[in-house]
């Protein structure tokens, strides 16, 4: 019983570190509300694109605060697709064991 219980959380782990890397494929896309500012991330949390219009050239400020509020936006959207994505898989493969509802 003690060895099909090391196999399954090993496999469980295999699985999580498959899904994690996985997520570097999913891609969050995220916006300014006045379309001025694009970021793409992906569920890892790695920025691939950043898409500026050209009149928030004139404003660093402005540039600065736009930057700051859609990456925050898109990070934390990143982080609950990650985060939900791992959950989701550890809790399958973790075994039935009572009191241990560490997936909830």
């Amino acid at each position: 019983m003690f060895g099909d219980l090391m196999g399954k959380l090993k496999e469980t782990q295999q699985k999580v570190e498959a899904t994690k890397k996985r997520m570097d494929t999913v891609l969050i896309d995220e916006k300014s509300n006045d379309d001025l500012l694009k970021v793409t991330i992906t569920a890892n949390r790695n920025i691939k694109a950043i898409t500026i219009d050209d009149t928030l050239l004139e404003d660093k400020e402005q540039l600065e605060d736009y930057l700051i509020l859609v990456l925050n936006k898109a990070i934390e959207k990143a982080t609950n697709v990650h985060e939900t994505e791992v959950a989701a898989v550890a809790k399958d493969g973790m075994p039935n064991i009572p009191g241990m509802d560490m997936f909830k």
